[in-house]
């Protein structure tokens, strides 16, 4: 109750803030330490408080709501006498500043180590708990991990590994270890006094001191409260059945269809039906008459046929006037192409509003509008402003900017990774990206999700979902837009470092998603996922028929947090028998340019068998073709005394290598539940990311270079962790 009562009184005042006193009272109910003290009025109070406390002491200016007193010079540390304490105390309660009307008198504390923990209210994500390094340089140095509240079992426990300083939980100077399980104790009382008050908008404990023997206390502490408002829930969910359903029509009617050229409701028709969907297709324009061959309804109360899907691209003004008829035919989805809504400003945004309240009323689902399309390539059916036809797979996509969608799909296409379905998703007026992840998750042909995201609609409800998915399936992110607008404006250290860009990034790890920074990288990462299963470890064993090519991986694989363990002397000897004696004797396992074309995948295998590795990185064997085809093409004109057949001979007896080369390495990883990660050579116009074979489900992956399959395999070991530490995980 006294926690309630001194959070109403400070709710009331203009700022909200609790006194240094009642702000650790409130802490510690929550089980955070902090250094005992007395709150005196004058002087003489002080020197009597300093004798009982005991020397050397600390004096603070102390009042209901003062707030940053070391910056106005309030503070006065490490004061060893009476004399001391009593000039301390004057200089304070003569500085006539506003706010301050006793004084604070604590002992104090030695240590060489100060840290800050804290918690703020993110508009998008709700409440978010800080640590990092503390005392007068936190803002500058920014050296602090975020995480989510409410805190899950290891949230707390990463946060303190993932700071640049964390040398110093450790000894450090002859002082002991920093108390972990105190430290742990204090993220996690944050987080329980964040759910437990909505109204504690901001905690800030700085410095949180390690005395030499390794003790937490509380130097100094900041609380803001504020009066908690829940805004009404503007994007109800929707039924991931319901979202299935725009993906599987068995008839569509394009409504605003056109026989012009390079028109929205040409480009559609002629996608969709030009990709080979097998559903009932019908035209809809009110001139009515015949199209490709096919009649066109002037209205879409004229189609013969029951109608699943409506895909609309009429002018915006006009859809409203097409909800009823919708309705009256049983159209219970429209994909909305039609721009002219929200994207546009205030106007287009009070339109778009009212199309979603007539909609939902109807009983009608949009997806959109200002969207490029949809496709599931398991029904055939490519309903999309490009034509892209990417095979069928089990990549999941989605995508805010409709451009960048499609080129992602081109780019799927063009490197042989399946797509399992991909929405543009528009102003997402009615389904949201937390919609697609809900959707995505009970989806049982997606196995991995592929998001480009440039804001959200409801960021705590991304965040429970996103975890919730990445703890079956993985989660690969773009995000477009960072923010730049720097610090909000805020009464505490946590709350200034506490920025947008710092909190989504935070959101990322502690929901397992794997966020990117490159369009390549998610396709990357879509491949891996696809066709390779999770590394059990960090440990990777490197393949190269060139000793550079080897040390430039090792040293990516370090700076990318995997190890190069070395070879075991079994295998060791194993390979003393396979390859010449000037071959490196150790990991990476140089094969130098041996021309024996069994070599490399008996040398993959034996690496794969090793208990010492949980993945294979093989470099230069793909890709070898396309330079003895250049040697084909050159002697093929310098010498044509050269037999053509067997010019020829070689090229295919090459393509054929790499063929059953590729093959082999899927089978193997399939044998050994290891991925392998390959990088070629060279590439061709025509060449893979991944190559699937007959009857066996994982496949051959390649990069075109050791950068990209050393991060992709970076990520996968990240994600899989995340999978480890989920206690709701499944195979």
């Amino acid at each position: 109750m006294e926690i309630r009562r001194l959070i109403r009184q400070a709710c009331a005042h203009e700022g909200g803030a609790l006194g240094e006193r009642d702000a650790k009272a409130v802490l510690r109910a929550y089980g955070i330490p902090s250094v005992p003290e007395e709150v005196v009025g004058d002087p003489a109070a002080a020197v009597a408080a300093a004798a009982r406390l005991g020397y050397p002491v600390v004096l603070k200016g102390h009042g209901a709501h003062l707030l940053h007193k070391t910056e106005h010079g309030l503070v006065h540390l490490n004061l060893p006498h009476p004399e001391a304490v009593r000039q301390a105390a004057r200089a304070i309660l003569a500085d006539g500043r506003d706010g301050v009307t006793e004084i604070l008198v604590q002992p104090y504390a030695q240590g060489q180590r100060e840290f800050v923990a804290g918690l703020t209210r993110d508009p998008h994500f709700g409440p978010v708990v800080l640590f990092g390094l503390g005392g007068v340089l936190t803002e500058a140095l920014a050296d602090t991990s975020l995480r989510l509240a409410p805190l899950e079992p290891g949230d707390a426990a990463e946060m303190l590994t993932e700071i640049r300083g964390r040398a110093l939980l450790g000894a450090f100077r002859g002082e002991a270890a920093a108390g972990r399980e105190a430290l742990l104790k204090v993220l996690a009382g944050l987080s329980r006094l964040a759910m437990d008050f909505p109204q504690v908008a901001e905690v800030d404990i700085n410095p949180l001191r390690v005395t030499p023997s390794g003790e937490i206390l509380a130097l100094d502490a900041l609380m803001v409260c504020r009066e908690s408002s829940v805004a009404p829930e503007r994007f109800p969910p929707i039924a991931p059945k319901e979202i299935g359903g725009l993906f599987h029509p068995r008839s569509v009617a394009f409504v605003g269809a056109s026989s012009r050229f390079g028109k929205w409701g040409h480009m559609l028709f002629a996608n969709t039906v030009g990709a080979g969907y097998q559903g009932a297709v019908y035209l809809v324009n009110p001139r009515g008459g015949r199209m490709a061959g096919r009649p066109v309804y002037p209205s879409i109360g004229d189609v013969p046929g029951s109608v699943d899907l409506a895909v609309v691209t009429i002018p915006a003004r006009g859809v409203p006037e097409l909800i009823p008829q919708l309705r009256a035919k049983g159209v219970k989805h429209i994909l909305l192409i039609s721009s002219g809504f929200g994207e546009t400003g205030p106007e287009g945004r009070r339109r778009e509003a009212q199309l979603v309240r007539q909609a939902r009323e109807a009983g009608m689902l949009i997806l959109g509008p200002n969207t490029m399309g949809i496709c599931n390539p398991h029904i055939g059916f490519y309903c999309t402003g490009s034509a892209v036809q990417p095979a069928p797979g089990h990549t999941a996509v989605v995508a805010q900017s409709g451009n960048m969608g499609v080129q992602l799909l081109a780019f799927a296409e063009q490197q042989g990774i399946g797509v399992r379905g991909f929405a543009g998703s528009g102003n997402e007026a009615m389904i949201t990206m937390e919609d697609y992840l809900e959707g995505f998750e009970a989806d049982e042909l997606t196995h991995t999700v592929m998001l480009y995201v440039e804001s959200l609609k409801n960021g705590r409800r991304f965040f429970e979902s996103a975890r919730r998915l990445g703890r079956r399936k993985p989660v690969v992110l773009l995000k477009g837009g960072q923010s730049r607008a720097g610090n909000r404006a805020a009464a505490s250290h946590t709350g200034a470092m506490t920025s947008d860009g710092a909190v989504f990034d935070a959101m990322c790890r502690q929901a397992g998603i794997v966020k990117v920074n490159h369009p390549m990288e998610l396709l990357d990462l879509a491949a891996a996922f696809d066709a390779l299963p999770l590394p059990r470890g960090n440990r990777v064993a490197i393949m190269t028929l060139g000793g550079g090519w080897g040390v430039v991986t090792a040293d990516l694989c370090e700076r990318y947090g995997l190890a190069v363990p070395d070879l075991s002397p079994a295998l060791v000897e194993r390979f003393d028998r396979l390859l010449p004696p000037y071959w490196s004797r150790s990991n990476p396992v140089d094969l130098v340019g041996e021309n024996d074309p069994s070599l490399p995948l008996t040398v993959m295998e034996q690496l794969l068998g090793w208990d010492g590795c949980d993945a294979v990185i093989n470099l230069g064997i793909h890709g070898r073709r396309l330079m003895v085809e250049r040697l084909i093409a050159n002697v093929s004109k310098a010498d044509p005394d050269t037999d053509p057949a067997f010019l020829a001979s070689l090229h295919q007896t090459l393509a054929a290598y790499e063929s059953d080369y590729r093959a082999h390495a899927a089978r193997l990883v399939e044998r050994y539940a290891k991925p392998i990660f390959g990088v070629s050579l060279m590439t061709a116009k025509n060449d893979l990311t991944v190559y699937s074979v007959p009857g066996v489900r994982a496949k051959s992956v390649f990069y075109e270079t050791p950068e990209r399959a050393v991060r992709a395999l970076a990520r996968m070991v990240d994600y899989h962790r995340f999978r480890l530490r989920s206690p709701e995980a499944t195979a």
